[in-house]
């Protein structure tokens, strides 16, 4: 595979083609890996604004009417509503994991079933994090399985 840069000129739009003779899953895969990177969203915490990457999250949770983004460090509140993140981040691997949640299934270490039929994931940053069992099929989906 060859890969080429091109320096343009300011006035020109920045642009990304991919040339290729089938589109698969590791073509997918790259796809959604350069959205992801190129999404930020503001966070707030401790009187500071922050620019955050959607791929540096690892979850969304709605709790008492405010939205959070949990990274790997640290909390931002964050100002779109649970909905709007969801249509915000559908196309890379996030997924709707509760009526609360969204999670980055980037981010998880492992997943095991719970009770109720629910399931719940370990995440890289040690957190453990409930699947609710009517996003149990997406999820599984989502993993091919």
């Amino acid at each position: 595979m060859k890969i080429f840069i091109e320096v343009i000129d300011h006035t020109e739009e920045e642009e990304i083609r991919i040339r290729c003779h089938q589109v698969d899953e590791e073509i997918h895969e790259l796809v959604n890996k350069l959205k992801t990177e190129t999404l930020i969203i503001l966070g707030y915490h401790e009187d500071k604004i922050s620019r955050i990457k959607i791929s540096d999250i690892y979850y969304f949770e709605a709790v008492d009417g405010k939205v959070f983004a949990y990274c790997k460090n640290n909390v931002h509140e964050v100002k779109q509503k649970l909905y709007e993140l969801e249509e915000l981040c559908k196309e890379i691997h996030c997924f709707r994991a509760s009526k609360s949640t969204i999670l980055n299934i980037a981010k998880i270490s492992s997943i095991h079933p719970s009770i109720s039929g629910r399931f719940q994931a370990l995440l890289d940053n040690g957190e453990k994090v409930v699947i609710s069992r009517q996003y149990v099929p997406i999820l599984k989906h989502m993993l091919g399985l």
